[in-house]
């Protein structure tokens, strides 16, 4: 017994912030310097009243349109901005996608490797008779996370929701994982603010760090330096122990995409490993750094343009926040 992908869709929001909007704020910025250095035009932004779970829906609805929605017989659900603290949020996306009410559902929290986690567990239901036919969402809302002064990180992230099915199948199409932790690096990726530790303070303190974003502790923060350290050192080593794990070699490998993070780590990452840049998926452009959905958006835009085929290998790879990461090797 395997374990393959069905089908990918995708939702962004209607709501674009481009770079010239950007700039007029932000005008050491121009639009050029943040195309080049950071590699995106335009991000997608949830409008004010728009949650992760209303954009898992939209993306789970569009790939039920093509799918009998009656053989789901589990739901994972992959947040970081949650609608409620309690109930799960894939209780209420069972109820609102009209899914049967014998099944599992359950969120996660993970960020930029939550896609590859998701698939991780929904081989291990399959291959362990829990499922047969597995709903993967992933959705993040990070922009209601952000200070409006924070450039840093304006410039960077987008929303979106991204909706995978995952089946059984006679042949082995999700190959073996690595996975891995490092919680050391917890406060490089962290909204200090709103949980039960540190509740959410509406008299914060701005803080003005030396690049000139301001931040409070109530929103996003990331320690940009620390962050691009971790993955440029985590991400070749994680290359290597996939391939070895899969029995492959790195030319084996049809196509690679990795986490969307920005287009200076990912360019870089692609050099050191050595990957070829026909065989490397690189597109911020219209998306920005969407969290858990960057991979699933990478792999359906690049099925749309024809550049992944049937039958070809694809190492996947995330990682941020927690510190987490995992990859694999998939194919279509």
């Amino acid at each position: 017994m395997g374990v393959k992908i069905t089908n990918i869709e995708y939702y962004l929001p209607e709501k674009i912030i481009t770079n010239d909007q950007l700039t007029k704020q932000f005008p050491d910025w121009t639009p050029d310097k943040i195309e080049r250095k950071i590699g995106i035009k335009e991000r997608h932004i949830a409008k004010k009243n728009e949650t992760a779970l209303d954009l898992a829906l939209i993306a789970g609805k569009k790939i039920l349109e093509n799918y009998d929605k009656d053989k789901i017989d589990f739901l994972l659900l992959c947040t970081q901005s949650p609608e409620y603290y309690m109930p799960s949020g894939a209780c209420i996306l069972q109820d609102r996608l009209g899914l049967n009410k014998n099944i599992g559902a359950f969120d996660y929290n993970l960020g930029c490797s939550g896609f590859i986690y998701g698939l991780a567990n929904a081989k291990a239901f399959i291959n362990s008779k829990i499922a047969n036919n597995i709903l993967l969402i992933t959705s993040d809302t990070i922009s209601k996370y952000l200070n409006h002064k924070d450039i840093g990180n304006m410039i960077i992230f987008g929303d979106a929701a991204g909706a995978t099915i995952i089946e059984k199948s006679k042949k082995e199409q999700i190959g073996e994982f690595v996975l891995g932790t490092d919680g050391s690096g917890y406060k490089n990726l962290i909204v200090p603010n709103g949980g039960l530790r540190h509740q959410y303070n509406p008299k914060a303190k701005e803080i003005n760090d030396d690049s000139g974003n301001i931040r409070t502790d109530n929103i996003f923060y990331m320690n940009g330096i620390e962050v691009f350290s971790f993955g440029i050192n985590i991400v070749p080593k994680v290359t290597k122990e996939i391939l070895n794990k899969n029995k492959l070699i790195l030319n084996d490998i049809n196509y690679t995409i990795f986490h969307q993070a920005n287009k200076c780590i990912n360019k870089y990452l692609r050099e050191k490993i050595g990957i070829q840049k026909d065989k490397y998926y690189l597109n911020l452009l219209y998306t920005g750094n969407t969290s858990s959905c960057t991979i699933p958006i990478a792999i359906k835009n690049s099925l749309d343009k024809n550049i992944i085929k049937k039958g070809n290998k694809i190492l996947i790879i995330g990682f941020g926040s927690g510190y987490s990461w995992g990859g694999t090797v998939i194919e279509i």
